[in-house]
């Protein structure tokens, strides 16, 4: 089983149409893409239980989420404004606040000793906002130091909230090696380090203990820091873009359903990420570009199921 942790939340999605309120959030939308993806997947979660709240958790359950380790919470859902231009690339504006996702203890978190969890995904806002983001850090020096599961985190910076660039560069600088698999977009890593090359920070990461450092880089694709040091590349799948909502997240979690499908996530975790192939890493990066670009081909964070995946892998092959 696969543990995601992070915020549910609810995309206000405005296009020139109206808008409509869909369920969202980077770690919500990486759980769901594992669901669909066949992979036994549980989101560790805070969620509300206004009306967004239930929207939200209703829509998990329905995509096969287990919400078993969610914590109920009094405050209220956080939202996302997403606003489409007309090439479908979305823009975000947050109502955070006092909200749900932001306010872990230690006391709200699971065992995770003896669970059968193989691996622990977070990142994005969820790891950048207090009180909650120490809270989330905390579980994952301990986990690193039990070394038990495969730790991964996927940035997802939002410059737009978390503006103190010097702040965000010394808390990805301590979170970074917490992680066996770190995930950014080019995006990410020109806000964060406006005079750094994408490649010296995939170096200095891979330096700092990360096993495996992915770059995604929209239509050029992505690249791929293997532990071995290869620099894997593998160019965007070609689609009608729709909009690009989720895309990222849906990335991510193509490729951890790819690794798991390898026995590549669980315990002594870099042992089984060095034992990955050359040519397995490139058809993990390849299933989850295709993830990405089928979700891209479509209205929303609505990720493809397997057999669409797999239907169109063969069709490539």
């Amino acid at each position: 089983m696969i543990v995601v942790a992070g915020e549910a939340l609810i995309d206000l999605v405005v296009t020139a149409e109206g808008q409509r309120a869909v369920p969202g959030g980077s770690p919500a939308n990486v759980a769901v893409t594992l669901a669909r993806l066949d992979q036994p997947v549980r989101l560790l979660a805070r969620l509300g239980t206004d009306e967004y709240g239930r929207q939200v958790a209703e829509h998990l359950r329905t995509n096969g989420v287990d919400l078993g380790w969610a914590v109920r919470a009094e405050e209220p859902t956080s939202v996302a404004v997403a606003t489409l231009d007309a090439s479908g690339q979305a823009s975000y504006e947050f109502r955070l606040a006092g909200a749900a996702d932001w306010q872990w203890t230690p006391q709200e978190l699971p065992e995770l000793v003896g669970s059968p969890a193989t691996a622990l995904h977070t990142g994005s806002l969820a790891l950048a906002l207090a009180p909650g983001a120490q809270v989330l850090e905390d579980l994952l020096a301990r986990e690193r130091h039990r070394d038990g599961l495969t730790l991964s985190i996927d940035l997802n910076l939002r410059p737009s909230i978390v503006t103190n660039r010097p702040a965000e560069q010394e808390r990805v600088r301590r979170q970074v090696p917490l992680a066996h698999l770190v995930k950014a977009s080019d995006e990410d890593l020109a806000w964060l380090y406006p005079d750094r090359s994408v490649a010296d920070v995939m170096a200095e990461w891979h330096a700092a203990g990360v096993c495996c450092a992915v770059v995604t880089r929209g239509g050029e694709g992505a690249w791929l820091l293997a532990p071995d040091g290869t620099l894997h590349e593998q160019p965007a799948v070609r689609t009608t873009v729709v909009d690009t909502v989720g895309a990222g997240d849906s990335f991510t979690g193509g490729l951890l359903a790819a690794l798991a499908d390898l026995d590549a996530l669980g315990d002594r975790p870099v042992d089984r990420l060095t034992a990955v192939t050359a040519p397995q890493w490139a058809a993990v990066l390849r299933q989850a570009a295709t993830v990405a670009a089928l979700t891209c081909g479509r209205r929303g964070a609505d990720p493809p199921t397997r057999a669409e995946v797999e239907t169109l892998l063969t069709a490539e092959s």
